[in-house]
């Protein structure tokens, strides 16, 4: 392990995110070089003064507005629908999901009470227009659940586009609200994996990704990035992720890795394990 790798492994150490395996290595390296184990000492300095930090609560002006707009979204959800339990789990799912950056807060909000206004002036068209062709609770249903599906695409793609690598996880994390997403959901989480600069964020995309794996562009995507990431932790979790696949295509990319003396020795011990179970 050199220096740079080991700079990049000290942040998982500190989160408790690395595997027995990668932790003994870490450790072995920090023992031999007196830089890198002063880097670490002084990033361990660093989080134990994060955890004294008080959490930042909203101000009672912004919950105030937050649930004046929600209460906007309730109410036309009720002209729009008798069913209960849909509203009360949307209810759920959008206190949970609501971001911390102003800017978005506001956003998302306009969006929530342009969407009750909607709901309400549908329902006060179907009520003056009892008899036009066609026209049945079942379709006003499914065109609120397309709405809410675009609205929960549009949260999931912003947060992933967060300055926070916690909001980017959370944006992650959305995409298992989708039971059979757009390519602009998956393309969006592909990236994640690709590009983001956190370890997190990006194995949380692995797991994310398995969730679509039948899509051949996921399985695609999956492969190529082994190659090319930098990160031995996430290169361990896609040999782990395309052996569950069971996906034959990977034996020649697990041999590259193999071969090649450039690659991190974990991952090269993975890629023989790999080898060994597809056969």
């Amino acid at each position: 392990m050199n220096c740079d790798q080991a700079k990049e492994l000290v942040a998982d150490l500190m989160a408790g995110h690395l595997t027995e395996a990668a932790r003994a290595e870490l450790d072995s390296h920090l023992a031999d070089c007196p830089s890198c184990r002063q880097e670490a000492a002084n990033l361990q300095a660093v989080w134990a003064k994060l955890a004294l930090l008080p959490e930042k609560e909203p101000s009672p002006a912004l919950d105030a507005r937050f649930h004046a707009m929600l209460d906007a979204y309730r109410q036309g959800l009720k002209q729009g629908s008798g069913d209960v339990s849909p509203r009360a789990t949307l209810a759920d799912w959008l206190a949970r999901l609501w971001p911390r950056q102003p800017a978005l807060q506001f956003a998302i909000a306009v969006l929530l009470f342009a969407l009750g206004l909607l709901l309400g002036q549908s329902r006060t068209r179907l009520q003056r227009k009892e008899t036009v062709a066609g026209t049945t609770n079942e379709q006003v249903l499914a065109q609120l659940r397309q709405e809410v599906s675009n609205m929960k695409q549009m949260v999931m793609l912003s947060l992933l586009q967060q300055q926070s690598a916690s909001e980017r996880l959370r944006g992650v994390e959305c995409s298992y609200q989708f039971k059979d997403p757009d390519e602009q959901v998956l393309s969006a989480l592909l990236r994640a994996l690709d590009s983001d600069p956190n370890v997190n964020v990006r194995l949380a995309a692995v797991d994310a990704l398995q969730q679509f794996a039948r899509n051949a562009h996921v399985r695609k995507g999956l492969l190529d990035s082994l190659s090319r990431q930098p990160s031995p932790l996430v290169q361990i979790e896609l040999i782990n992720t395309m052996v569950t696949l069971k996906d034959k295509e990977s034996v020649p990319v697990f041999k590259a890795l193999l071969q090649d003396k450039e690659t991190n020795k974990t991952v090269r011990e993975r890629a023989a394990w790999g080898l060994e179970q597809l056969g």
